[in-house]
């Protein structure tokens, strides 16, 4: 068959205005398969071209668009991990180009009791995870590199909301914590601890037994001042919530619910429970937020010796200077505990 100049330049504009049209459709066409706005998907180190399709194929709706446009892009062949936004109606184009746009993680923690805790929160907002985590920031160079020990290192982690990429190794994430602690903890923060005969990380263990004492913010610094008077006067610190962390520890049970502080429990056997050591205990009971932190550096300046949960005021303490006083305020509590039924 003789086709003449023509007819074949005609076949051939029309062959390359049909490729045109197919590569516009495979790079530009909406090829996503959800129905929120958005959705994050998560590439984790080391992953595969293969892997991020197996990720993603949730959410796509032609996959061989999304490679065709991948390898044609030169992404099929530099995978990223981290973290990645999809937004609903993204073509194969733009899909590509969102994942090499990695997403930062806000990563936000507070009140938490214990290290493990903590590291089992935040493995669920950054790629490592729990062990690593544990691992990593109880490494014993890290740590008598910084002056920490197993017992205090939770006293690093300053309850915030930090910006981070999901990707993030434990050991860039425990760095970037001890750069924000070390910036919390300025010249003037260090004086008022000095002055209190306190280093910060002691500061912290004090902080965070005022933290479990009370959430009113008026009272903390009241509450420090209590601690701090026992503390001068060589006093056992007497604090219910170091036999509460103690008892838990001892049942390797953080989840169960102690309300009242029995006789015998204050027996208990730990360098946690102040009631049998002088001084502070090894490490924080808890994490303390900022106003409690602040509270032990600013304590109101008073005589008291004693405090007790108020049964008049819900929520705050009465305050003693004297042992005859605080037992007409500790025997109230008590006989109010007693008419609740509250045994433990």
């Amino acid at each position: 068959m003789n086709i003449n100049r023509n007819t074949l330049l005609k076949i051939l504009a029309a062959l390359f205005l049909l490729l045109v049209v197919v590569v516009f459709v495979k790079f530009f066409t909406a090829n996503t398969n959800f129905d929120q706005d958005e959705v994050y998907v998560q590439v984790p180190t080391g992953a595969t071209y293969q892997d991020v399709e197996k990720i993603i194929s949730p959410y796509i709706t032609n996959m061989s668009d999304f490679e065709f446009v991948a390898i044609r892009r030169s992404y099929a062949d530099n995978i990223k991990p981290g973290r990645f936004l999809f937004k609903k109606g993204m073509s194969a184009f733009q899909l590509v180009s969102a994942m090499r746009r990695n997403v930062p993680v806000k990563l936000a923690f507070n009140n938490q009791e214990r290290l493990e805790d903590l590291c089992e929160r935040l493995s669920s907002q950054i790629e490592p995870d729990t062990t690593k985590l544990l691992a990593t920031i109880r490494d014993s160079v890290f740590l008598q590199k910084n002056g920490f020990s197993k017992e205090n290192v939770f006293a690093l982690f300053l309850p915030n909301t930090y910006e981070v990429y999901w990707n993030i190794s434990a050991e860039k994430f425990r760095d970037k914590m001890l750069v924000e602690f070390n910036r919390f903890w300025t010249k003037e923060r260090i004086e008022k601890a000095s002055s209190l005969n306190l280093t910060p990380l002691q500061v912290m263990a004090l902080a965070s037994i005022v933290h479990k004492e009370t959430v009113k913010k008026s009272e903390r610094p009241i509450v420090a001042g209590v601690y701090l008077n026992r503390l001068a006067q060589g006093m056992p610190l007497q604090a219910d919530p170091t036999v509460i962390y103690a008892l838990k520890l001892r049942d390797h049970d953080f989840g169960q619910v102690i309300k009242r502080v029995l006789y015998n429990d204050l027996f208990i056997a730990s360098p946690y429970n102040t009631y049998q050591n002088v001084g502070l205990p090894p490490g924080p009971i808890a994490m303390p937020d900022v106003d409690a932190i602040d509270a032990v550096l600013n304590p109101a300046k008073h005589n008291y010796i004693y405090f007790c949960a108020s049964v008049e005021r819900f929520g705050y303490h009465e305050f003693a200077a004297t042992m005859a006083q605080h037992d007409v305020n500790r025997k109230k509590y008590v006989t109010w505990l007693n008419a609740q039924g509250t045994n433990r």
